[in-house]
């Protein structure tokens, strides 16, 4: 192929093997988008590709990666408003025939992978790498590519974690993140950590793994891009064959890490009937 779109905000140079999504930098342009700069997409992280008809004239193509490929999307968790989208392109209705055509071409391309209908055994597609610091509410969060700390705001924080005192979690300590988008009420990022108790979390304003967000506090572009990078960095050292333990533990352990994103459904099916066999 070796073919390039331009659409609204972004350029997509399609390639035989890969998509590499170049975002503008402008005041009109997503801040997510202005934040992720580029993305190198290889086909065999896409499920498929559409073309529709969009607003006011426009076409959209939009390609959807297969799960598991993305630690941005996988942390998202289909929260992200359509406009935010960085797997969407809004293109003029005149560029209809070319693009149709490119997007059939991509979608060959994606079938011919013989993957597309199965989730992904391991992230295919970069996030921004550390280090990077969020500004929330109540804190300020830093991740240095090993270690997530955060500070307390002395004006946001809550009594509950003024008494904890400023934290620091090694990747070692943690099996997950989950991120709720500052656009909806409750937003916030939350640590998983590997020794907690079983139960009900508690609310994350009295979480000491948690931090708020807020207006002005969290948004989209710092918020997502952070949480994408820790989920990444913890699925990249987690070894998917060296579950410890007794074969209680194991299971036990298996759904932790599958709850938490960190094995996909496939990885997590074979390792749950190897462990059986093995008991």
């Amino acid at each position: 192929m070796g073919d390039v779109l331009a659409g609204n905000h972004a350029v997509w140079e399609i390639d035989s093997d890969s998509v590499l999504i170049r975002f503008e930098r402008g005041i009109r342009t997503p801040r997510l988008w202005s934040a992720l700069g580029r993305r190198h997409v290889p086909v065999e992280a896409l499920a498929e590709v559409t073309v529709t008809a969009g607003k006011r004239d426009t076409l959209v193509l939009r390609a959807v990666p297969r799960p598991g490929a993305d630690p941005l999307t996988e942390v998202a968790a289909g929260q992200l408003k359509e406009a935010l989208d960085p797997y969407r392109l809004v293109l003029p209705a005149e560029r209809a025939p070319r693009a149709r055509e490119l997007a059939e071409e991509l979608a060959a391309a994606v079938r011919a992978t013989g993957v597309s209908t199965e989730p992904a055994e391991r992230f295919l597609v970069e996030v921004p790498e550390p280090p990077l610091q969020l500004k929330a509410h109540d804190a300020r969060a830093v991740f240095d590519g090993h270690t997530v700390s955060l500070r307390w705001s002395r004006t946001g924080a809550s009594s509950t974690k003024w008494k904890a005192g400023d934290r620091h979690y090694p990747l070692s300590e943690l099996c997950g993140v989950t991120w709720r988008s500052p656009e909806a009420p409750g937003g916030h990022l939350r640590l998983l950590l590997r020794d907690a108790q079983d139960g009900v979390a508690p609310p994350p304003d009295q979480d000491p793994a948690a931090v708020l967000f807020a207006l002005g506090h969290g948004a989209v572009h710092e918020s997502l891009p952070f949480a994408a990078a820790v989920l990444a960095a913890l699925r990249t050292r987690t070894p998917v064959a060296s579950v410890p333990g007794t074969s209680d533990d194991r299971m036990r352990h298996l759904g932790e890490l599958h709850g938490a994103g960190l094995l996909t459904d496939a990885e997590y099916a074979a390792l749950r009937d190897r462990f059986a066999t093995e008991a």
